[in-house]
């Protein structure tokens, strides 16, 4: 294959596409560039349709530290376990290309990106994705794309494509956008309190330059003779689904309206195994040499026809009911949200703690408060090596009342976490406000559906009965679509069964004034503009009925830190005196927390001194140790200190501990001084004033001067 350049722009910067040099024996490759930024995206696929029950797709983004010229940390030196944010990247690309693949083609799919070259300005994130998408149309892999992403930043009312990082700390969005040539169908954002309004206008700006990037997509794949594999699509037969249905239909359209969750899922369990069961009983032999000899074959394409229909039958009712009777399964109107419970302080010995049940989801938030020192180090290709605050998710099988394993977090905790993680950053105090390192850890007890965005609003009370002084309160709502033809039913508040048959997952978090996260992940091609506007008005009312509830439950931020949280200071000294603080092998600093019971001691390059204890009487007595050896004395200045020390020319006087000066015979007193002993005693107390301190630090201070001003 000839090697073939293309080249466009996108964001002002060089977007460059390279195809027929690597990775030549995959079904299909690409070599992005993005600025100096380089992604390798290859696609492969086996030719086998696969026999499990789901589309076995797998999308991979890794990092190789060597493409920002650094080496991995730890023992090992290489790459391990994929970090979140690769983690969370790859999911970023798998939800918008999985609905895009034909219904019934099973066969494994493969699509690897791995950064070659990393330049902080420009996004490797779009270039995968971007490449994901390419690789997929130039391969003989079905696909219904190409699709796109584009990443929009907001700064005083512009928009900007593919924001850097400095200009994403000034930009109150960050929005990640993909789509068809036609439709939006994954929406990412993290947002300072960002309107309605602002937000879906960012969103269609986005898919403008999405329809470019497609534009680019196409031109390159018409330059190419591609043949698609051809697939079996496995279509039911007329009379498997009108057997079925004879036998289940009605059973099964009844268990549907079962309101409660686990007797409804075993209700519809029981009459699937149960139609399962009475069909294996059927004749499955044929006749080999006038033998009658089973038939395996025959039987299993038989059953996975049988439960095919079965499934079928769930899904038609449930959307049945919600767009034509406007009913939904457990009930409820299409706007109704499930009935709320809440309180707070629910552990004695955490910092923060709350429980937050909505319907049959339940989510236990509990805060830490720790120090500065105990942020997050990540190792990674970006500029900032730790963060301040945690957010982590933890669903364990019982919440689902299923026994299951129990092991590292998967990607759906990971991104359920980051998501929650993103919802509340925004309105969490400074360091300068508020130097702690926060973690928030959302224990999902009970869960039907929606369990990211009660753990949305669980952290945020937690966040309050700690003391932690947000901005504003921080609740989550996720509102599913329903699509027949032309006509659609929004819903708010979706429980498991109405996101597993539904179109859309729609979740948005945010305050009274707007929006903080937003992740939008459709099962259909795409959405339009009006669909868009409507769900986050739908969503905006829901979140301000559950933001009053949370309200209700507690009003403010608690006045006071738990007493089990650690106690903080904030001092700032010259960074030239850094040194006299540590000291020599850090014997003055280790000298310092020995006394003081253990004192937490944080200093930055900067100056920026940070003491932690359970007491703040150790942290006061710490700080002013610390003082202390950084204090300076100013000309002019009168003090009262301590003669440590008389020699025939004068004595030595300390100020405070670390800092003394001299009082010279002459300046004792304002008569002349023929000895030092009859004016001062070693252990006196005696006002003196500064009047000068030479090159080399060394402070001449006035007895005499200092008894003329008073």
């Amino acid at each position: 294959m000839q090697k073939k350049v293309y080249e466009t722009t996108l964001g002002g910067r060089v977007l460059r596409v390279e195809t027929g040099e690597m990775a030549k024996q995959a079904a299909g490759s690409a070599l992005i560039s993005y600025g100096d930024s380089t992604v390798l995206s290859v696609v492969t696929a086996r030719n086998e349709a696969s026999t499990q029950d789901f589309f076995p797709l797998m999308v991979i983004y890794q990092e190789k530290l060597y493409a920002a010229g650094k080496i991995p940390g730890g023992f090992l030196r290489r790459e391990g376990r994929p970090s979140e944010h690769e983690t969370l990247t790859s999911r970023l690309i798998d939800r918008p290309l999985r609905p895009l693949f034909p219904e019934g083609f099973k066969n494994e799919v493969q699509i690897i990106n791995t950064v070659l070259s990393s330049d902080p300005e420009c996004t490797t994130e779009m270039a995968a994705l971007l490449g994901s998408s390419l690789v997929l149309g130039l391969s003989n892999i079905p696909f219904n794309g190409p699709i796109a992403g584009v990443q929009i930043g907001r700064i005083n009312g512009e928009f900007i494509i593919n924001p850097t990082p400095d200009q994403l700390l000034e930009s109150d969005m960050d929005l990640i956008v993909t789509g068809t040539k036609t439709a939006i169908n994954m929406v990412e954002a993290g947002a300072k309190q960002v309107n309605e309004t602002d937000m879906l206008a960012a969103i269609m700006f986005g898919h403008e330059i999405i329809k470019e990037l497609i534009t680019f997509q196409e031109k390159i794949q018409a330059d190419f003779d591609i043949v698609k594999m051809e697939f079996d699509n496995f279509a039911v037969e007329d009379a498997v689904r009108d057997e079925v249905n004879a036998y289940a239909k009605v059973r099964l359209i009844e268990a549907v309206s079962i309101f409660d969750k686990l007797e409804r899922y075993h209700a519809i369990d029981a009459i699937s195994e149960e139609t399962i069961k009475h069909f294996e009983k059927k004749s499955f032999f044929r006749l080999v040499d006038d033998v009658k000899v089973f038939d395996e074959k025959t039987q299993k394409s038989y059953l996975a026809q049988v439960k095919k229909v079965l499934d079928g039958i769930v899904t038609a009712e449930v959307r049945r009911l919600i767009t034509q009777d406007k009913v939904r399964p457990d009930g409820r109107k299409v706007d109704e949200i499930r009935a709320l419970s809440s309180r707070v302080d629910v552990l004695p010995r955490t910092h923060g703690s709350s429980l937050f049940t909505r319907g049959q989801t339940q989510a236990l938030g509990v805060v830490t408060l720790g120090a500065l020192g105990e942020n997050q180090i990540i190792d990674g290709l970006g500029l900032d090596d730790s963060k301040r605050f945690m957010l982590h998710y933890n669903f364990p099988p019982f919440s689902v009342g299923e026994t299951g394993r129990y092991g590292f977090v998967g990607r759906r905790e990971v991104g359920h976490g980051a998501l929650g993680e993103r919802a509340l950053l925004q309105v969490l105090p400074n360091e300068e406000e508020f130097p702690y390192t926060i973690r928030v850890v959302s224990e999902i007890l009970e869960s039907n559906g929606s369990s990211s965005q009660a753990t949305i609003c669980a952290g945020t009370m937690a966040l309050m009965a700690a003391g932690v002084p947000i901005k504003a309160p921080v609740a989550g709502i996720a509102m599913g679509l329903i699509m027949e033809g032309e006509y659609y039913t929004i819903l708010s508040d979706i429980q498991g069964m109405e996101d597993h048959e539904g179109d859309m997952d729609f979740k948005v978090a945010g305050t009274e004034t707007g929006i903080t996260a937003l992740q939008m992940d459709i099962k259909i091609s795409g959405i339009t503009e009006q669909i868009l506007k409507e769900a986050l008005e739908q969503a905006r009312l829901s979140r301000l009925h559950i933001l009053k509830h949370m309200l209700e439950t507690i009003p403010t931020v608690a006045p006071d830190l738990s007493k089990f949280a650690p106690k903080v200071k904030l001092l700032m000294i010259n960074p030239d005196k850094i040194r006299d603080v540590i000291g020599a092998g850090g014997k003055i600093i280790t000298k310092i927390i020995d006394d003081n019971n253990g004192v937490k001691i944080d200093i930055s390059q900067d100056g920026k001194v940070i003491l932690m204890h359970m007491e703040t009487k150790w942290i006061e007595s710490a700080a002013q140790r610390i003082m202390d050896l950084v204090r300076e004395a100013k000309a002019g200045e009168i003090y009262e200190g301590k003669v440590t020390r008389i020699e025939k020319f004068g004595c030595f006087v300390e100020l405070w501990p670390g800092t003394e000066g001299l009082v010279h015979i002459s300046r004792l007193a304002k008569e002349r001084v023929e000895k030092v002993e009859s004016v001062v005693s070693i252990g006196d107390q005696i006002l003196v004033k500064c009047i000068g301190i030479d090159d080399k630090g060394r402070v001449d201070l006035s007895r005499k001067d200092a008894l003329t001003v008073k």
